[in-house]
């Protein structure tokens, strides 16, 4: 692919354009790492009032199927990306059929199919040495009945739905073959996977960035705390991890990476499990084929964001290696934060917040706060971890967070 330069003007006299599909907060902070960089974009997303439409040189509102949308977006733009991972494949492929796509359609295939993904990490485990809990494919009743008479070494188990679980949806936690089958009816007796649970004492992710030409940088692993399904807390500094267990995430995300022959920013997910060593094991959990709500960090902590490496991996530019100059600690606002305890309206006290020092507030712009919504977050930097981690709990208890105790 020719690199698409900044600024630069096309024989007709367009700007340079990037597109993303999706107008969600990871469009809006990806329409503002490449307008800071020079470019025009482009937003296709059905909702007039999306966070990233509104911030866009322009906004197609139309379908992610929508024949005449597709084209208007091929017509603007010089390359295209998608802010998240449910977008139609086919769309992707029609795109790629006039521009240049990243990630493709088969790698969001992937991402996007529980199944396909585990067959790819198991197949991944030769050379990344970190392979996927054990686990049984549920497709049909006779493949249910199969995993109750022969597979009981997978209770307790999570029973997860192929397609479209995200934020702990789509998944039913089973100990025994009668909750596992009242399970999968329950889901609809869709294609599931039933996962072996195991023994977890953290989870922690790994962000990719990988070029046309092949360039693979990645940032250091995060260790992350979930609630109820939903990222709550990221720590993001030295000491969040054993380095050995670090390391091991981080080649793995990138065997992973450069297999899929993936193009754009890829987060890959772990679990770290009690196996009886000093620093634990490592079992690869899924994958995002975008940036990461774990890695919004980088916006205030790196030098370069996941999102300034998702412009420079699409556009085709060099991508430079990420430097993380400060500790940090990210916590996700949800839209419990603007409810009061009786579940009335309240606005955030923002003015103690933000007089905590290397505290850094990312509002979505969505104008709706719903429980369970992604707002916003804030990013805590400083000097040192002790520093942050005080200054992110005090954060916490303004803001009424969860996962007080995991700070």
């Amino acid at each position: 692919m020719s690199p698409i330069y900044p600024g630069s003007v096309d024989a007709a006299g367009q700007r340079a354009t990037l597109g993303v599909l999706g107008g969600g907060q990871l469009g809006r902070m990806f329409v503002h790492a490449a307008q800071r960089l020079g470019y025009f974009t482009a937003v296709l997303e059905p909702d007039a009032q999306s966070p990233a439409g509104l911030v866009s040189h322009h906004h197609i509102q139309s379908g992610y199927d929508d024949p005449a949308g597709l084209a208007q977006l091929a017509q603007r733009c010089q390359a295209i990306t998608t802010e998240f991972e449910n977008v139609p494949a086919q769309t992707l492929q029609t795109l790629a059929l006039a521009r240049p796509v990243a990630p493709s359609a088969a790698v969001v295939g992937i991402a996007q199919n529980r199944i396909e993904e585990k067959a790819h990490f198991t197949v991944c485990a030769d050379v990344s040495g970190v392979s996927c809990a054990p686990y049984a494919v549920i497709e049909t009743p006779d493949q249910l009945r199969a995993v109750q008479v022969e597979r009981a070494d997978l209770l307790p188990g999570i029973l997860k739905t192929a397609r479209m679980g995200y934020d702990g949806k789509g998944q039913v936690r089973v100990r025994t073959t009668v909750e596992l089958a009242a399970a999968w009816a329950e889901l609809g007796g869709v294609a599931c996977v039933l996962e072996k649970m195991l023994p977890l004492t953290a989870e922690c992710s790994v962000l990719v960035a990988r070029g046309w030409d092949g360039q693979v940088v990645s940032f250091a692993p995060q260790r992350n705390v979930h609630v109820d399904g939903i990222l709550a807390v990221t720590h993001a500094h030295e000491g969040n991890m054993p380095p050995a267990l670090a390391t091991r995430a981080r080649d793995a995300a990138v065997s992973i990476a450069q297999h899929l022959g993936y193009v754009g920013v890829l987060c890959v997910e772990f679990f770290v499990v009690d196996d009886g060593s000093e620093s634990g094991g490592l079992v690869v959990n899924e994958m995002a084929p975008r940036p990461h709500n774990s890695g919004h960090y980088t916006l205030d902590a790196c030098d370069a964001s996941q999102f300034d490496l998702q412009v420079h991996a699409m556009a085709g530019l060099p991508l430079p290696k990420p430097r993380q100059h400060s500790p940090a600690i990210m916590l996700n606002l949800l839209g419990e934060v603007w409810f009061d305890a009786s579940g009335g309206r309240r606005e955030p006290d923002w003015p103690a917040v933000l007089s905590l020092p290397g505290t850094h507030l990312h509002l979505y712009g969505k104008l709706d706060a719903r429980v369970g919504r992604k707002m916003g977050h804030l990013t805590i930097t400083g000097p040192d971890v002790a520093g942050v981690k005080t200054v992110a709990r005090s954060a916490a208890v303004l803001l009424g967070l969860p996962g007080l105790d995991a700070i």
